[in-house]
C-alpha cells in the first residue's frame, strides 16, 4: 500500500530532528510519532462508493474521527436500525435536527487496549448499561468509543446552561454502575460517521453526534498535517466546510475550550 505524499512527508518530519537540536544536543533524537491505519468509505458525487485505507498519525485529532461507535451498535436509518459495520455511504440516517440525512462518510479503525504511546483513556471504551438513561435508553449494552459524544445533562452541570443538554463524552457520565469506562480485553473495531451537516443521530436508542472536528481545529495543525487530515474527507475542501456544530459540546480530555453551536 502506498503512503500519500503528505503522509510520507509528515512522517519523515516527525523522524528528523531539527538542525538546531542536532547541533546543541547530538544525543537528542525526536521520537517518531506513532502512525496507524484508518479505513474510509465515502460517497462520490456520482453516487458510487470509494473505499481507501490511509496512513495517519495516531493522535487524538485523527483518532477521534474514527472512534465513536463499537462494532454492533445499531444506528437508526429510514429503513430501520442497522449495525454500524453494515452501513453504506448513501444511506439515509434519521437526525434530530434535519430529518433524514445522507451518510457521506464512514471512518473506522482498530482500537488496541493499552497501546504503547497512547494515553490510557484513548484506549478505553465506555459501556452503557440497558435503561441507563431511561426506558430502552439504551436498548441493550452499548459500547461507545473515545471519540463519541452523547447528548446528555452531566450531573455536575445540571444547574448550568439553563438545563440544556450538552454533547458530552460518555466517560464523563461514568458512575461505576450504569456507565462504566473499561479497557477492552482485546482489539475492538470502532467507527464514526459524517453527514453534510453536523447533527445528532440515534445509536442504540441514545442521541450521539456525527463527526465534527470542532470550531477552529485547523489553528492547531501545521499546513502539512491539516492537508493530510482534510484528505481523509473527500467531501471536504477546506476546514470551514465542516460547518457549525449543532449543540454545545464539552471537550474531550486534554482539550481547552467548549465548542459553541
Amino acid at each position: 500500500m502506498s503512503i500519500p505524499n503528505t503522509a510520507a512527508s509528515f512522517s519523515q518530519d516527525m523522524k528528523t530532528p531539527p538542525a538546531s537540536v542536532s547541533k546543541t544536543r547530538p544525543d537528542a533524537v525526536r521520537k517518531a510519532r506513532m502512525m496507524r491505519r484508518y479505513r474510509i468509505r465515502s460517497l462520490r458525487e456520482d453516487g458510487s462508493v470509494h473505499e481507501t485505507e490511509n496512513i495517519g498519525p495516531a493522535t487524538p485529532v485523527f483518532e477521534k474521527a474514527f472512534s465513536a461507535f463499537a462494532r454492533g451498535t445499531l444506528i437508526k436509518t429510514t429503513t430501520g436500525p442497522v449495525a454500524v459495520e453494515d452501513l453504506e455511504p448513501g444511506m439515509m440516517l434519521i437526525t434530530a435536527e434535519h430529518g433524514p440525512s445522507q451518510l457521506l462518510w464512514i471512518g473506522s479503525m482498530t482500537l488496541v487496549p493499552d497501546a504503547e504511546g497512547l494515553a490510557p483513556q484513548d484506549c478505553r471504551i465506555t459501556r452503557i448499561m440497558p435503561d441507563a438513561f431511561g426506558m430502552e435508553r439504551p436498548m441493550t449494552n452499548m459500547m461507545a468509543g473515545p471519540g463519541a459524544r452523547l447528548l446528555a445533562r452531566p450531573p455536575s452541570l445540571r444547574d448550568s446552561f439553563g438545563g440544556e443538554r450538552l454533547l458530552t463524552p460518555p466517560r464523563d457520565l461514568a458512575d461505576g454502575m450504569n456507565v462504566v469506562e473499561v479497557t477492552p480485553p482485546s482489539s475492538v473495531a470502532v467507527y464514526h460517521l459524517c453527514l453534510r451537516d453536523h447533527a445528532t443521530i440515534t445509536a442504540g436508542g441514545l442521541e450521539f453526534e456525527t463527526f465534527h472536528p470542532g470550531a477552529g481545529f485547523e489553528r492547531h495543525m501545521s499546513p502539512n498535517l491539516l492537508a493530510l487530515f482534510l484528505s481523509f474527507f473527500p467531501h471536504i475542501r477546506e476546514a470551514s466546510d465542516f460547518g457549525s456544530v449543532s449543540h454545545l459540546r464539552l471537550p474531550f480530555s486534554g482539550a481547552t475550550s467548549m465548542d459553541a453551536a
